[in-house]
């Protein structure tokens, strides 16, 4: 586990705008979340208009007692420049993407090469969020942008609202770390 400091875990949640990182955050801390999501000034949408503008924090306990520290990335690319600062220190990455977005597989290809390219080691899980809301959503265009990354990482289509499905993602990247 990389971490800056052994008795503290980082967890941080990457992915695009709308997403759902700010409502996992939300399902596994403790207390509310620190937020930074301001009024979008452009593109709002029947159910987005909010977006985080330079993190989202949370903090809960693992079952060990662990102190968990979970931040949530912007996802716009104009915030980019947040991405390495929050990676630091980190034991992993969680990339949620959004299965209602038509271009779900090239998100996936960009937000691997995103975390890669600051961190090639940092183990990385992928939540797929919103898949009630497409009738047409199939996992396997994003398997096969995986494939094309050339990492080996798993891929989970979960509910980000829930609590246990959200932690179930955590476990994985545990578990891929081992």
């Amino acid at each position: 586990m990389q971490t800056q400091d052994a008795a503290v875990a980082k967890l941080v949640l990457a992915g695009p705008m709308g997403a759902g990182k700010t409502t996992a955050i939300r399902s596994i801390t403790d207390a509310a979340p620190v937020s930074t999501e301001m009024p979008l000034s452009e593109g709002a949408s029947d159910d987005k208009d909010t977006t985080t503008v330079a993190l989202d924090f949370g903090h809960a306990v693992l079952e060990d007692g662990t102190p968990l520290l979970v931040y949530g990335m912007p996802g716009q690319e104009r915030f980019a420049f947040m991405r390495p600062i929050l990676l630091e220190g980190a034991f992993g990455v969680v990339i949620i993407l959004n299965a209602v977005d038509e271009d779900v597989s090239a998100q996936c290809e960009h937000w691997l090469r995103e975390i890669t390219a600051i961190d090639a080691d940092l183990p990385v899980v992928i939540g797929i969020t919103h898949t009630d809301r497409s009738a047409s959503f199939s996992i396997e265009p994003v398997r096969a942008a995986i494939r094309n990354s050339g990492m080996p990482v798993p891929a989970f289509t979960f509910d980000a609202r829930d609590k246990q499905q959200t932690f179930h993602l955590m476990r994985a990247l545990l578990m891929d770390m081992q």
